[in-house]
């Protein structure tokens, strides 16, 4: 349903490197650049996720209450993710960890407070 989220940046460069090696983990890269934006994904492969400088020139700012969920193959690509994330400027916002007893993630903020996490759904009693 959902083709691609963008989110917005202030600083293309920085987040950057945190999307970068995020999306090489998932086994994505930049489908398109363009000055002020980046989007990575595959064509075809599901939704993407892009950064951009806002096109009206104002600051970037966080949505409250929005998030981008990754989905990861494993707890242990959850726990890659996460510690990617906090070596790219990223935020802890959750260790990763069992939520219930069907659902898996770690979450974290990129360099400009955008709020993701990486998770999984399971099958059965987490552990």
């Amino acid at each position: 349903m959902i083709g691609y989220v963008t989110l917005g940046t202030n600083d293309l460069e920085r987040a950057a490197k945190l999307y970068d090696p995020i999306a090489a983990e998932l086994g994505k890269a930049r489908m398109m650049e363009f000055p002020g934006f980046i989007a990575w994904g595959a064509p075809g492969g599901g939704a993407g996720i892009g950064l951009t400088k806002p096109f009206n020139g104002e600051a970037a700012s966080v949505g409250n209450g929005v998030m981008v969920a990754l989905e990861a193959s494993s707890r242990d690509q959850i726990h890659r993710l996460h510690e990617i994330a906090l070596a790219n400027c990223g935020s802890c916002e959750g260790p990763p960890g069992p939520r219930g007893d069907t659902f898996y993630a770690g979450y974290f903020r990129d360099p400009d407070d955008n709020k993701l996490n990486a998770f999984m759904m399971e099958h059965g009693t987490a552990a």
